[in-house]
């Protein structure tokens, strides 16, 4: 399954939003939480070595969807512990402090 990538810069900050391809569009709810998968993932579709590849120069990372939570996790980017589950949809995220 693809995923979906858009890298944003803003001053020192790098941040790379990433989803699941199928999972654009979409919205998950779960209690007092819920994502929308919409324009802020719609990026290139990527493979997951390049995905990792942008994590490396990354200071903010968010991440939807199995396929992506796992290419963060097996990078390291993302732990078990990490992952909050909406509606069986993982999501995580890491922030790199300097």
């Amino acid at each position: 399954m693809p995923i979906r990538m858009k890298v944003y810069h803003q001053g020192k900050e790098t941040l790379v939003a990433a989803a699941d391809a199928d999972l654009i569009g979409k919205t998950f709810r779960e209690g007092k939480f819920k994502i929308e998968v919409g324009r802020f993932y719609e990026g290139d579709v990527v493979s997951g070595e390049r995905f990792v590849a942008e994590l490396r120069l990354a200071t903010i990372g968010n991440f939807v969807g199995r396929e992506t939570i796992e290419a963060a996790k097996d990078a390291g980017f993302v732990s078990d512990d990490g992952i909050l589950w909406i509606s069986g949809v993982p999501h995580a995220q890491f922030v790199l402090m300097m």
